[in-house]
Formats: structure tokens, C-alpha cells, sequence
């Protein structure tokens, strides 16, 4: 293969990476797409009011679930990334032009939606002056002055770092500022090459000074060891992180990073009990969880966890949740699903 699907040459990472054929799923990698009423009624919301999700531009394997539950998570900045991470299906190259409309539609959809808690991400734009920062704060105002009750969740890049840029998003105040981290220092260049660990790390403790709730992401089967994955979970607990997702990689494409190892249910559970022990304040772990999902949970957790007063409208996000992905409930869907089997 020395074309790319929409005919321009390969880069020399994805030539290689297209070397190793598509893997074969386990059993535990497996969902339900059930396209009830509600999930049509959020994919029309969303067609109607010229909105980009990253549940579809990533591919996100929970769509189904999510948008029944009228849960979604909206990308902002165009469908377009000026950088490559090995494992991300959402396309690079030069992005179109700036919307500055979008933080009103993307409030707008909340408000009709009635959604109680929005998480809000989008691609790095490192060719604007601001790196979308205006975009990311404005859409957060946005949002709290059209939905008063409603919690925003942001999922950011790095701004390169930048303090003042930072400063600007910070300042919007979100219920939760998320940044992931997603792999471990060994192959993090090779994973995400316009990204740096360290200023990653930098980022959340400064959300963490900044007073907010911070979030982030780990992505298993890319290479890394059990222990690499441990040392990340310190790293960024020491950095001021309150919350933590742990996922499945899962390969997008013959052109994206091959698949290292499936990771077991049995090892998510283990590494979430980990997580509990050095104290983080929430963990959701499991092959099909993704940054986002049972967002409004987590942060309910974080805010019982610090001891902070919960919005009466918001209570229902600190009572204990049921999340069909996370690994103790795909574990005992297979122990089901086996115990069903019939015996030779």
C-alpha cells in the first residue's frame, strides 16, 4: 500500500504500520448498536445544527449507549487536527476555516437537549495565533449562561504549553478541566509526536492549582508494560489528577499503530483497585471505556471525594453508578455468557 484512502502518499509510519494486518477481536472487546428513539433523535439534533461529536469522529464504540442515555460529547475547532497520534482516528491535515459561532450552537443543542452535563473537546489548532483557546472558554460561557444547572466537562490539548493560554481556558471555570495523557514515556514520541509527557504533566497541575477538577486518560495494548502503566497512574496522580479512564486501544485502521495486547477485564479491575489505593477520587477502567463516558459521574465522585457542595439539580451524578463498560461488569458478562455454554 503506497496510497492513503483519499489518494494522498502514505506517511512512512503508516506505511509500516499497514505491514501488520487488522487484529481479530476477543471476546470481551464486544457491544450492542441499538439505534433506539433517543439515539435518532440526538444523531438529527446534531445534523440539524451543523455539530461535530467525537463520538462519531472518533469512532467511539459506546455511541449507541450514550446517545440513548442523551449523553454526547461535542467536538469543537472542525473535524480537521493539525497533529497525528498514532492510535486517533480523527483526520490531520490543514483545518477549515474558524467558526466562531460555534460555542452558540454547541450551547444551544445543551439547552434543547436538556442535557445536565455537556463534555466538550476538539482538535488541536495549532494554526491559529490562540490554539483555539478563545473557542474552548467561550464555549464553556457559553453553556453556563444559556444552562445555568448544567456541569461542562473540558477535554483540551496542550496549547504547547503556553501559560497565558491556559489561563484563558481556566478562567471559564469547568466543572471539570481533562487533558489525557494516554501512554506511557517510553513510546510517547513515537505514539504522539507533537506532544511532550512532561508538559502534559504540566498541564494538570496547573488546572489542579487553578482549583479545578482534573481528569485524564490511559490507553493499554500499544506497547507499554503493567508497570509503565503503574508509573503513568503515579505520575499523574502526583501531578494533581483527580480522575482516570484506563481503556483498550483499539486500531482504527490498517494505517494506525498495530494492536500490543489485549488487555484482560480481569487486569482493568486490578489497575482501577491500584488507582483507588494511591488515591485517586474516580476511576472507570474497562476495554470500552472512553475519556468521556459516565462523565458526570465521575465528576460527582470527585466532588464527594473533596467534600465540595453538590448543585441540588446534580445530586443524582454523586449516587453510585452502574456503567455497563466498566471491567467488573464485562467480567461478570462473560462469567454469564460462559456459564451458559453448554458442556461437551
Amino acid at each position: 500500500m503506497t496510497l492513503a484512502p483519499e489518494g494522498r502518499r502514505l506517511l512512512r509510519v503508516e506505511a509500516k504500520n499497514a505491514e501488520v494486518p487488522i487484529e481479530r477481536k476477543p471476546e470481551w472487546i464486544r457491544t450492542t448498536a441499538y439505534m433506539g428513539e433517543q439515539y435518532r433523535d440526538v444523531k438529527s439534533l446534531m445534523r440539524g445544527a451543523s455539530l461535530h461529536t467525537v463520538c462519531e469522529e472518533a469512532g467511539c464504540p459506546n455511541i449507541f449507549e450514550c446517545w440513548e442515555d442523551r449523553e454526547a460529547t461535542f467536538l469543537i475547532g472542525g473535524e480537521t487536527c493539525t497533529r497525528r497520534c498514532d492510535f486517533c482516528q480523527i483526520d490531520s491535515g490543514k483545518p477549515a476555516e474558524y467558526d466562531r459561532d460555534e460555542p452558540r450552537r454547541v450551547a444551544e443543542s445543551v439547552a434543547h437537549l436538556g442535557l445536565k452535563y455537556a463534555t466538550v473537546t476538539g482538535v488541536a489548532r495549532d494554526d491559529l495565533p490562540d490554539g483555539a483557546a478563545w473557542l474552548y472558554a467561550e464555549t464553556t460561557r457559553q453553556i453556563h449562561a444559556s444552562s445555568p444547572g448544567t456541569g461542562v466537562e473540558l477535554l483540551i490539548p496542550d496549547f504547547k504549553g503556553d501559560a497565558d493560554l491556559l489561563a484563558e481556558v481556566f478562567s471559564s471555570r469547568p466543572e471539570v478541566l481533562g487533558h489525557n495523557l494516554e501512554t506511557v514515556p517510553r513510546i510517547f514520541r513515537r505514539i504522539r509526536p507533537a506532544f511532550r509527557y512532561e508538559r502534559s504533566l504540566e498541564l494538570i497541575s496547573a488546572a489542579s492549582k487553578a482549583g479545578l477538577i482534573t481528569k485524564s486518560n490511559l490507553i493499554l495494548g500499544m506497547g507499554e508494560t503493567r508497570e509503565e502503566i503503574e508509573e503513568a497512574m503515579r505520575d499523574l496522580h502526583d501531578a494533581g489528577c483527580d480522575l482516570l479512564t484506563i481503556t483498550q486501544y483499539l486500531r482504527p485502521s490498517a494505517l494506525h499503530h498495530p494492536i500490543d495486547r489485549w488487555v484482560k477485564p480481569e487486569e482493568f479491575i486490578e489497575l482501577s483497585d491500584y488507582g483507588y489505593e494511591i488515591g485517586y477520587a474516580g476511576i472507570m477502567a474497562g476495554p470500552l471505556v472512553r475519556s468521556s463516558y459516565r462523565a458526570g459521574r465521575m465528576w460527582g465522585q470527585a466532588m464527594a471525594s473533596k467534600g465540595r457542595e453538590i448543585p441540588d439539580n446534580l445530586k443524582h451524578l454523586s449516587q453510585p453508578m452502574t456503567a455497563h463498560q466498566e471491567a467488573s461488569s464485562v467480567a461478570d458478562r462473560m462469567r454469564q455468557r460462559r456459564s451458559q455454554q453448554p458442556v461437551n
